[in-house]
């Protein structure tokens, strides 16, 4: 068997560990899953896509520091959602992980809200990136045409609409050709990047560049809000690098199409937020540079970023480098239709859609969820009509996309601190751990604590007086999402809904799990229950209730079982193993006369060369009298 068949059944093995059945081919590479998460990011198209917040509300020096500012604090997020994908890689992402991290009491609800916010944190994602390319395109039709169409919005959101069709097409394709068709996504975002830095640095007359004071300094502080003072408009310059920087959790969402993708998918997060942030922040600094008067952006076509491009490069070169640009942007809109449509399948897989598990079906043509792919199409135009409203509303999707994504990442983050060593939890972390010293504390913390400050930031109005047509929306919509949602949950949902729940079918062997210092056979005992079977001189313990969440740590004789506490029978099989006996499930214990505390199914796997073969009769009989199962290694 070929090394990649072994990668891929390991990988197919610790999938059911965690409770689901293997659904999607495994074709992303190391470097299409890179790619993709660069992708998510799309550094150049990004930035086009939201310079002029920051430019037009504080100033050139809020452009250069809130992307170093809110670009080294996200590096800390993402490492913490790392630590939590390594762990729990399925296409659940964060949403199924936060319902794992808490006591079992909370993860209906816990589950419920992480994933809803999730939900709409992704779908304004796709329709604001969607929602740039449109403006972006059309800004390039009127440079080239010099002025002959108007930009109305109307024709904004009718090619919002197209696009989205469009990668609605494109992600019905096979996860082969997916996967192939990503790994071009890398080069070209970051070839366009710093292609675009060399020109505009080479082109412009030392002369004509800003001086260190615009770029850097007090020169560049301009309030350009009306009304709030000049901190406040330098902070609004944080929607920027926070609305690139969200996504960080998408290529979790793929991670059931991934290659070792506990390695890989963290791997993916960490190298693309900090060549993300880097290249990014040389970009900023090379368009303020060359910038040109402050009072000519953002010019006729409403791109600052564009318009700089023309006044170095003159119309031609611009227009051809930012077809590049709108290729990147191209590129983030179809990782990210990728992304939230597999977040919608693994939602309602478990229930937590009014749709009987309807979205939460592979295509056996496509090995893909295209009905989740063509249900986020449909909905993510609906955000897109607020430009029909007013574009200032329209806007208020890039600042919700932050705040909904960034609060969905912060809850599980916490959660994890707070319960890790709590009895229904036990955090076992996965390949890329920071640790429990002061490293991963603090990264924890910290990142906690700046998500809440810029949700706080992103809630205020970016023009002073409020206005109902310059209102920012934002909260309000957040919140309003939360409320519906909780509603819904608390009258119907609730009968339907109980977190992530397991796939796997009845009775079968899943194979092994490798994470312990022993293998461990894991068997299904009954639709939504998993039977372990593992090594007892390992001394491990893990089990899978109906709700298919794992428990792992280690026994010791003053550390218990995890489960079910109750009183149970216990009888002494042979002088090394004792089993007992609970609603007529054998769970055999290294304990030889103890009480044991036991949750459903449990069988111990005896190694071969410590047990004699009279014993391993005399406990398969036991076992096999329709009650469980025995393995010897």
């Amino acid at each position: 068997m070929s090394h990649q068949s072994n990668t891929q059944q390991q990988d197919d093995e610790e999938l059911r560990a965690l409770g689901y059945a293997p659904a999607f081919r495994r074709e992303f590479s190391n470097l299409s899953t890179i790619s993709f998460a660069f992708s998510v990011m799309g550094v150049c198209s990004s930035i086009a896509t939201t310079f002029n917040t920051p430019l037009l509300l504080g100033g050139p020096a809020s452009v250069t520091w809130c992307w170093f500012l809110g670009g080294t604090n996200c590096i800390a997020l993402a490492s913490s959602i790392s630590e939590i994908v390594s762990a729990y890689p399925t296409c659940g992402g964060l949403y199924g992980a936060s319902a794992r991290l808490c006591p079992k009491r909370y993860r209906a609800r816990v589950g419920w809200i992480v994933g809803w916010l999730n939900i709409l944190g992704q779908i304004v994602g796709l329709t604001s990136t969607e929602f740039g390319l449109a403006n972006m395109i059309l800004a390039a039709i009127y440079i080239s045409t010099n002025g002959g169409i108007s930009i109305t919005p109307g024709k904004v959101v009718g090619m919002t609409a197209g696009l989205l069709i469009v990668h609605g097409t494109l992600n019905s394709l096979k996860t082969r050709q997916l996967a192939y068709f990503a790994s071009s996504f890398v080069f070209i975002n970051l070839g366009a990047t710093f292609l675009i830095i060399i020109l505009l640095l080479s082109m412009t007359p030392r002369s004509d560049m800003q001086p260190a004071s615009y770029v850097f300094g007090k020169e560049g502080l301009i309030n350009g809000t009306g009304g709030w003072n000049n901190g406040i408009s330098f902070l609004l310059g944080l929607l920027s690098v926070q609305w690139t920087m969200t996504g960080y959790d998408c290529t979790a969402h793929i991670s059931e199409e991934l290659r070792r993708a506990a390695y890989s998918a963290p791997a993916a997060i960490i190298i693309a937020t900090i060549g993300t942030g880097m290249a990014g922040w040389l970009l900023n600094i090379a368009l303020i540079l060359c910038s040109g008067p402050f009072e000519d952006l953002p010019g006729p076509s409403g791109s600052a970023f564009l318009a700089i491009m023309v006044l170095r490069m003159g119309s031609r070169l611009a227009i051809g480098l930012w077809f590049f640009v709108c290729l990147t942007a191209f590129f983030v809109a179809q990782s990210a239709t990728q992304a939230v449509s597999r977040t919608i399948y693994a939602l309602s897989r478990d229930r937590g859609l009014p749709d009987g598990g309807f979205f939460g079906h592979i295509s056996t043509a496509t090995q893909t969820p295209l009905r989740a792919v063509w249900l986020t199409v449909l909905v993510s135009i609906i955000p897109a009509l607020l430009d029909l409203a007013s574009p200032t509303a329209a806007n208020a999707v890039f600042a919700m996309t932050a705040m909904a994504s960034d609060l969905s990442y912060v809850i599980p983050i916490i959660l994890r601190r707070i319960f890790h060593a709590h009895p229904e939890v036990q955090f076992k972390p996965g390949p890329y751990y920071m640790g429990d010293g002061w490293l991963g504390v603090f990264a924890n913390v910290w990142c906690a604590l700046w998500t809440f400050f810029v949700c706080v930031i992103f809630s205020l109005p970016t023009l002073i007086p409020v206005t109902p047509t310059n209102m920012n929306y934002a909260s309000v919509i957040t919140v309003g999402v939360i409320a519906i949602s909780g509603l819904w949950y608390v009258l119907s949902a609730h009968r339907h809904y109980h977190g992530p729940v397991s796939n796997l079918p009845s009775g079968k062997m899943v194979g092994w799990m490798r994470r312990m210092r022993k293998p461990m056979l894991i068997q299904a005992a009954s639709k939504g229950t998993l039977e372990y079977l593992c090594c007892i001189e390992s001394f491990y313990f893990a089990v899978v209730a109906t709700e298919a969440f794992s428990f792992n740590r280690s026994i010791g004789s003053s550390n218990p079982w995890v489960g079910i506490s109750c009183s149970i029978r216990k009888r002494r099989l042979f002088d090394h193993i004792a089993y007992y006996t609970y609603e007529g499930s054998p769970c055999v214990s290294p304990y030889p006369m103890s009480t044991a505390r036991v949750q459903l199914h449990c069988t111990w796997t005896l190694p071969a060369q410590n047990v004699d073969g009279a014993a391993v009769s005399q406990l398969k009989h036991v076992l096999d009298y329709g009650l469980g199962h025995i393995s010897v290694l």
